[in-house]
């Protein structure tokens, strides 16, 4: 089997490190060699982490798309432009692609898993979710036999990182932040890990997995962590619970549910305690019940063992290539955001005064939302306290009708914070 890759960055260097260090493994589990024939690169003079004895390097990507003697294009060079481009070249050049780029496949997956059936090849993207956890094949796979109720993960280890150092150390988010910059973890834009975008294109990629419908990336209900005060940290802990930045997708009577947010976690939970950069993924199925993935999310050889693991997977099936051809997707019907219904934290500053906390519950009362637990602290001199509510399971839309209500009080002396919570019960 040749192959040809676009891109010699972190992901390419780290597969060509890791097919030639573990050469003769990877052979004995999937039956024939594997040898690299091209890789394009930007610049053909910048130093690499990895040897390129053995193959040709052009400057120029259509060599690899285009080349011969290529049966499989690995697509390492990520963003949704030249990669889309070059990855619809090599398709329609009857050429199997592998990639690691969850942007292309939640932005234009159904269109490029189409187009590889159209012309009997397969895309594979195991390393795009949850980078060396083997997370997809799990899903489609491992619990075939299940109906999938609930994906929820950690899976963008940018983000986990800054909750878990604004946890353990009471850190703000912003000094973290450039921590995690100076670290690597987080781009000098680092938009889209903060703001869960990056988060979000996995999900909607878990979500088409799980349930069988076409990706909608469009569809996922999307929010970030730098609104998350130290206060809500220590608040929650105090309550017993933890927050991520969890991504989770439902399906609840045959309609679909995917939002990426802040969410309190309750410790007892396996998902609360995954810290650092690491990821982690939950999936409830109706035969085995919960099960949990853990593992590096990043890093050049994590990921590089997703990509040559669906490398092995069309080496195996090379004579059956329907195996590996995307199956018809249903269309969805998903949940409006309004719709989700959920409980609650909400933290609210206001005057510390007698029949202020009488006066909320009674706010809330009238949406019909009760009190589950609540804590209350004098915070400074003037006589402000934070109200700390968790609430029972109610809709979205009627969570911010009672907000709205509480929030138009006088003696309400700052905006009300509210962070959905899972019990993942």
């Amino acid at each position: 089997m040749k192959i040809g890759i676009l891109g010699l960055g972190t992901v390419g260097g780290g597969v060509v490190n890791v097919l030639s260090k573990n050469h003769q493994e990877i052979s004995r589990r999937c039956g024939s060699d594997i040898s690299i024939e091209i890789a394009a690169v930007k610049d053909l003079k910048q130093k690499r982490i990895c040897s390129t004895d053995g193959f040709k390097l052009t400057e120029n990507s259509n060599d690899v798309v285009n080349h011969p003697d290529v049966e499989v294009v690995l697509e390492l060079i990520g963003g949704t432009s030249i990669a889309k481009d070059l990855t619809e070249k090599a398709l329609k050049n009857k050429k199997h692609v592998i990639t690691a780029n969850k942007a292309l496949i939640a932005k234009h997956g159904n269109e490029l898993l189409k187009l590889a059936k159209d012309n009997s090849v397969s895309i594979l993207f195991e390393a795009s979710v949850a980078g060396g956890i083997p997370i997809l094949k799990s899903l489609g796979q491992g619990l075939t036999a299940n109906k999938i109720d609930l994906v929820a993960g950690i899976i963008n280890g940018t983000g986990n990182f800054i909750m878990t150092e604004m946890k353990e150390k009471g850190r703000d988010f912003d000094d973290v932040l450039k921590e995690a910059q100076a670290l690597g973890y987080a781009e000098a834009d680092p938009t889209f890990d903060i703001e869960g975008i990056d988060a979000a294109h996995k999900l909607a990629i878990l979500a088409s997995i799980a349930f069988g419908v076409e990706l909608n990336f469009e569809a996922v209900s999307t929010e970030g962590i730098s609104q998350v005060d130290p206060e809500d940290i220590s608040i929650a802990d105090e309550l017993g619970y933890i927050i991520k930045h969890l991504g989770v997708a439902k399906k609840i009577d045959g309609r679909i549910d995917t939002r990426v947010h802040p969410t309190l976690i309750p410790k007892k939970r396996l998902l609360a305690n995954v810290n650092g950069v690491m990821n982690a993924v939950l999936i409830k199925g109706n035969a085995v019940g919960p099960t949990l993935y853990y593992g590096p999310g990043a890093g050049d050889e994590a990921t590089a063992s997703a990509v040559i693991a669906d490398l092995v997977d069309l080496v195996k099936g090379t004579h059956s290539n329907d195996e590996f051809c995307w199956k018809q997707l249903e269309k969805a019907n998903y949940i409006e955001k309004d719709n989700v219904e959920s409980i609650f934290y909400l933290r609210i500053l206001a005057s510390d005064k007698p029949g202020v906390l009488a006066d909320i519950t009674s706010i809330l009362a009238k949406h019909n939302i009760s009190v589950e637990s609540v804590v209350q602290k004098q915070i400074d001199a003037d006589n402000n306290a934070h109200i700390a509510i968790i609430t029972n399971k109610i809709l979205t839309k009627e969570m911010n009708k009672a907000i709205n209500e509480i929030q138009a009080h006088d003696y309400i002396t700052g905006t009300v914070k509210i962070i959905p919570v899972e019990t993942l019960d």
